[in-house]
């Protein structure tokens, strides 16, 4: 495996970014050779998953769009936020310098494809697009759950970097899928962040191994989420049939093997919730059940289940999980992630046992409240707690189905993830993958074109505080004569 990594590595380190105009096209072209698989990138991917051919032709048109998102992003190219301060040598009492700042490439990005998304969190999902359209070389971990999925998605990028010129260092897909060589990957010296997507154990590890390096690096890692539900009193007085018909279909979408599933559904006992639990589990009771994407999931999950099966209601093809206030606070285990067909159900006794359940919270992808006007001052009390705790809030809705777009949030505190500054889904993601350059008095012939006095791009520059598209008057600048 080293000498294979080392390999990878020299290339990847000889790689130079791309004008926009060419960065652009290039990831434009990934999304046409994906597509250009045709029904056999369908096909084996269901053999290898157990996921249906219409969710599979839905996540690659999500990951052929995200990068065609990115593409737009890069070619448009103000996402680099330039920023200008000319100098003012005659300000008192000290003249200030001409300072130019925008964001420039991190460096080699190892990203580890997730299990439950085998395209869209997989070898050209949301990590690569984002850390190729900042200008970052890529090294894929495969997941050993979908190899053949993996070999023609890469095979894909390897004829788009052929056909648009560009040099082989920028795409590298390890062939060991091993724990070990995930570790290697990560601490090899020419890595200088991580994408990872997975549970709380190996996205720890790795978070670990990368700060223990002699020079530490970001890991971005999402680890899984609860993601809470709340129903209150109106919402289930007034449509408690409706909801638990929705929130059933949700729970046990992609047989609950979603990172948003909401896995926690909280609500205020009485007549009214224990007719929406018996509605709830009915509708349960109606899944007729699934495969599970690998063998190791099914393990890992029907352990799990069997850690709560003292608060279990009932147990099929769906898990449901009964429990009150007093319990849940009690029991460490129902606060953990359940990854698969379940959800557990938290009877409250008023709303200060509810407000104490979110503020008990830890970090969260998402959470959720359903709600009716006269619900609103218990759903201004939730909100205020949920926005700390949760990256995305939805109100009336359910959190599976993330939107792939400018303003989504896909992650939170930890342990949903490990920096909740950012997102791994939408065209904010690019973000991870660069980093600040402030480039002080420099020689006009030495700053890269976005800093320039004359914006020869035409992107959305800030000038002297102002956000504007002008150029800057052509007079001599800091070294000229």
């Amino acid at each position: 495996m080293s000498k294979e990594l080392d390999h990878i590595m020299e290339r990847a380190g000889s790689y130079a970014s791309l004008p926009p105009e060419q960065l652009s096209a290039f990831l434009n072209r990934i999304g046409d050779e994906i597509n250009a698989l045709g029904a056999e990138l369908i096909s084996v991917c269901q053999e290898e998953t157990a996921l249906s051919p219409a969710r599979l032709t839905g996540e690659r048109a999500r990951t052929v769009n995200q990068l065609r998102l990115f593409a737009e992003l890069v070619r448009e190219g103000s996402w680099i936020d330039a920023r200008i301060d000319v100098a003012l040598p005659d300000r008192t009492p000290l003249p200030r310098p001409d300072i130019r700042r925008m964001l420039v490439q991190l460096g080699p990005v190892a990203v580890f494809a997730a299990s439950n998304f085998p395209l869209a969190f997989s070898v050209a999902g949301g990590d690569t697009a984002s850390a190729l359209a900042a200008g970052c070389p890529v090294v894929i971990k495969p997941h050993p759950g979908h190899p053949r999925t993996s070999r023609l998605v890469a095979e894909a990028i390897d004829r788009a970097i052929s056909e648009c010129s560009v040099s082989t260092g920028v795409f590298s897909m390890l062939s060991d899928t091993s724990t070990q060589a995930g570790l290697e990957l990560v601490t090899h010296k020419e890595i200088c962040a991580v994408g990872f997507t997975g549970s709380l154990g190996a996205g720890r590890a790795l978070y670990e191994a990368a700060a223990s390096r002699p020079h530490p690096i970001p890991v971005f890692a999402e680890m899984g989420s609860l993601n809470p539900l709340f129903v209150l009193p109106a919402a289930l007085e007034k449509r408690a049939d409706r909801i638990a018909k929705d929130l059933a279909a949700s729970v046990t979408l992609g047989v609950g093997q979603f990172c948003t599933k909401p896995g926690l559904v909280c609500g205020l006992g009485g007549k009214t919730f224990n007719e929406f639990r018996r509605l709830f589990a009915k509708e349960l009771s109606s899944y007729p059940g699934g495969k599970m994407l690998t063998e190791s999931i099914e393990q890992r999950f029907q352990k799990s289940v069997g850690e709560v099966a003292r608060f279990l209601e009932m147990k099929g093809p769906v898990a449901l999980v009964n429990a009150k206030f007093q319990e849940f606070s009690a029991e460490a285990r129902l606060r953990e992630e359940l990854f698969g067909p379940a959800t557990v159900l938290i009877e409250c006794t008023d709303m200060e046992e509810l407000t104490q359940l979110a503020q008990d919270l830890t970090g969260q992808l998402t959470a959720t409240i359903h709600a009716e006007p006269e619900d609103n001052a218990a759903s201004r009390a939730l909100s205020s707690i949920l926005t700390k705790k949760a990256g995305r809030i939805i109100w009336n809705g359910y959190p599976t189905g993330v939107e792939v777009c400018p303003a989504m949030q896909h992650g939170g505190p930890f342990p949903a993830t490990t920096d909740s500054r950012f997102t791994s889904v939408g065209t904010a993601a690019i973000f991870r993958f660069a980093r600040p350059i402030c480039l002080q008095n420099a020689p006009p012939d030495l700053l890269p074109e976005p800093l320039l006095n004359r914006n020869t791009r035409g992107i959305w520059r800030t000038i002297n505080g102002e956000l504007t598209k002008e150029n800057l008057p052509d007079e001599p600048g800091p070294g000229e004569c």
